[in-house]
């Protein structure tokens, strides 16, 4: 079975995780495509494949030769909530021309605004209906992982070493490697199947962090509020008046950091801010972090103790040093792009990965592509070529050349 058929079938189970459930996973119809997934396992000869309590689901392919590396590959089975997911019509576009796609709903998947798209032409290219998102990512990773599995099962003249197959749940709300059982995976150390444009290796990340700011007003009619009234809300505006306006996303790219408010509420007693902090650099980090308190102390100074409390809470970090130590690994991936005919580059990852945390926790991941594009959106798209192409990379990747 190709990757292009799996993935058709994987999408169809809606999956979206919920940073608001307290539960792992987050929401129980993850559930339902793991179990899927660890029955297709077990048909295809994976006999260790199993889901645990948490919605993990593991398995592994025994070593055809013992002195070779255990090699780990990851994907996660979530999709993000920021859009719909779900009902999912997906449809073929044969023989792509490198131009607008107008989608069912209306909207045009346009090469000049998502320039990655241009590079599908000629190929077959799978697209949503416009009304949900596609799912690529990252069930094009664990269709592309099970078709290598299937390939690899069905050649055992291959040489490789031991192969643990892990697929995760809510990665998209930061959860994916909370529950990881690195120990019990068994790989000297992963790859996840998570990224973008074929020939796209990724083994430096955000320094990640939370920051919510909480001001206490105080509220009284406003008749009679002169050198009384506190409002929270205003003083909420001048903490965000107060970082960088260059520094947020939308002005930022490469290994540039930001702050980004991501939601706010507030009223005349009582106003919260919710940012994400990151940054490359982990000088550059730190120095984002203290800006918050240094705010919050300037602004308590100005209006009274404890009008202003910030928490700041580490998300990840970036994994580029530890995998530095170890490039070996990424030299891997390198050469089993070339040997399906890619060049392969390497360039940072404006966001994080389940890899980067493993990494944190003892098994080293680096991340390579899946072929997906744009995605988190409407216009997610991923070409069936590019997952074959990266099907029969991941072949390469964990056999012995």
């Amino acid at each position: 079975m190709r990757a292009c058929e799996r993935f058709l079938n994987y999408i169809q189970y809606d999956t979206a995780s919920d940073e608001n459930s307290p539960t792992c996973p987050s929401t129980a119809k993850q559930l339902v495509l793991a179990k899927a997934l660890v029955e297709e396992m077990l048909a295809l000869g994976i006999r260790d494949a199993r889901v645990d309590g948490d919605g993990y689901v593991y398995g592994s392919i025994p070593a055809t030769d013992e002195r070779l590396p255990a090699i780990g590959l990851i994907a996660h089975m979530d999709v993000v909530d920021c859009v719909p997911s779900a009902p999912m019509k997906a449809r073929i576009v044969e023989d792509y021309d490198g131009g607008p796609v107008t989608l069912e709903n209306g909207l045009v998947l346009d090469p000049a605004v998502f320039p990655a798209v241009a590079g599908a032409r000629g190929k077959r290219l799978i697209v949503t209906d416009g009304n949900t998102s596609l799912g690529a990512d990252d069930k094009a990773g664990v269709a592309e992982i099970m078709t290598a599995c299937e390939i690899l099962l069905a050649h055992p003249e291959l040489k490789h070493g031991k192969i643990c197959v892990g697929f995760t749940p809510d990665e998209e709300i930061g959860r994916g490697a909370d529950r990881f059982d690195v120990q019990g995976f068994g790989a000297d150390f992963a790859y996840t199947v998570d990224g973008g444009v074929v020939g796209g290796i990724n083994y430096e990340n955000f320094n990640a962090a939370s920051g919510r700011v909480t001001v206490r007003g105080r509220s009284v009619h406003p008749g009679t509020a002169k050198n009384i009234m506190v409002n929270a809300a205003l003083v909420a505006m001048e903490f965000a008046s107060m970082l960088p306006p260059h520094e947020r996303p939308e002005h930022t790219e490469g290994r540039e950091g930001f702050f980004h408010l991501s939601d706010m509420q507030g009223a005349e007693d009582l106003a919260t801010l919710n940012y994400i902090i990151r940054d490359h650099d982990r000088e550059r980090f730190e120095a984002r972090k203290a800006r918050f308190a240094r705010i919050a102390d300037y602004l308590n100074g100005k209006y009274g103790p404890g009008t202003v409390e910030v928490a700041v809470r580490d998300s990840y970090f970036n994994m580029r040093e530890l995998i530095e130590k170890r490039m070996e690994i990424v030299e891997r991936a390198e050469a089993a792009y070339r040997a399906v005919g890619v060049e392969p580059w390497a360039e940072p990852i404006r966001g994080g990965t389940d890899g980067a945390m493993l990494s944190f926790k003892g098994l080293l991941c680096p991340n390579i592509a899946t072929g997906g594009m744009n995605c988190h959106g409407r216009f997610e798209c991923v070409a069936v070529e590019d997952m074959d192409t990266m099907t029969e990379m991941i072949v390469k990747l964990v056999t012995e050349p």
